[in-house]
């Protein structure tokens, strides 16, 4: 089954199938359909529904405020249309999907240790793989409710593969079912491509990645996707990297591979625990990521284009160092918020 979506005051209407999910269908659609996380966390999605009937997958998404629930605010990336409906929200061309999401079936093919914590994971879908560098996609694993969004750590290839560098997070229902559970030749489901944090070549600027934890996979994407790109043989590249402790620092010998490592793609690490204990036989720097980029750039932050990937507190500290004390334009600062 089929149902018409219609968007107020536009003139836009899209198709939703049946068990598909509205913000999903609009991108699938080409629209440009405003959001980040696509799992019901950063509340970029919201929309008023004007006539029919959706059900909401996750009653409980962070995403949207008592405020927002008393005006019956809610979010497309949780709305499961079960009419047809007429939808308010806003359009924004920048959302337009430079490659149209789909969801399709893969098999997963091996696995390989990147840290004590943090796994990349092949999975070969039945098709050519097409995202842009820094790109995620959503995985339905089985028996975990609720698809997981994680970022892939290479770049679109022929051969079909997919691969996610993902940090296992304790009773996490989806990192226990990939490291726990999952096994090669295992399959699952991918829908993707997503994410507005995709490298901008035309950009012409020198480029600064920050990551933490697994947001190493989107950073590495963007720093392999640099490397390859002609059109920008003469940037530079930062690419920084911050721990809590020495052993969740990795990330260097995945960038040595890259054409220019040590003279145009540079790699910094931090740690961040300041205790005797925990830096044991660390001779690098320690502190905050954020700091250290303060301390390495040769130039005024704003002559970079940032991409940024890593827990909430990071990115915010970033973003706060880089919009508020350097002047850094938003619109050289990229960053998908999903957690």
């Amino acid at each position: 089954m089929t149902f018409s979506i219609a968007i107020a005051g536009t003139g836009e209407t899209f198709d939703c199938q049946d068990g598909d999910i509205l913000l999903r269908a609009g991108l699938r659609a080409g629209l440009g359909l405003p959001y980040e996380c696509n799992v019901g966390a950063c509340g970029t999605c919201k929309f008023e529904l004007l006539a029919g009937e959706v059900e909401t997958v996750r009653g409980d998404a962070p995403g949207l405020s008592a405020r927002d629930r008393a005006k019956g605010r809610m979010l497309a990336c949780q709305a499961r249309p079960r009419s047809g409906c007429t939808v308010k929200l806003r359009l924004d061309d920048a959302c337009r999907p430079a490659s149209r999401p789909e969801a399709m079936p893969a098999v997963l093919r091996e696995v390989s240790a990147v840290t004590h914590d943090i796994q990349e994971f092949c999975f070969v879908g039945p098709r050519p793989a097409v995202f842009l560098p820094g790109q995620y996609a959503l995985l339905q694993l089985p028996g975990v409710d609720g698809a997981r969004a994680y970022s892939m750590a290479n770049l679109a290839n022929a051969a079909g593969e997919w691969r996610f560098q993902i940090r296992r997070v304790p009773q996490g229902a989806g990192t226990t079912a990939l490291f726990e559970h999952m096994k090669p030749g295992d399959a699952i489901v991918i829908d993707g491509p997503y994410g507005l944090a995709y490298l901008r070549p035309e950009a012409q600027r020198d480029i600064v990645c920050i990551a933490g934890g697994s947001g190493l996979a989107p950073m590495l994407s963007i720093a392999r996707g640099m490397a390859g790109n002609t059109a920008m043989s003469s940037a530079r590249l930062h690419f920084f990297y911050g721990g809590r402790t020495p052993r969740d620092i990795c990330g260097e010998s995945m960038l040595r591979e890259l054409p220019g490592f040590g003279e145009r793609i540079v790699f910094h690490a931090t740690v961040s625990s300041r205790e005797a204990g925990q830096t044991g036989m660390w001779r690098g720097h320690t502190g905050f990521v954020h700091e250290l980029v303060e301390q390495i750039l040769d130039k005024a932050l704003a002559q970079y284009e940032f991409y940024l990937a890593g827990p909430p507190p990071m990115i915010e500290a970033v973003q706060n160092m880089l919009l508020g004390a350097h002047a850094v334009p938003a619109r050289q600062v990229h960053f998908d918020r999903y957690f």
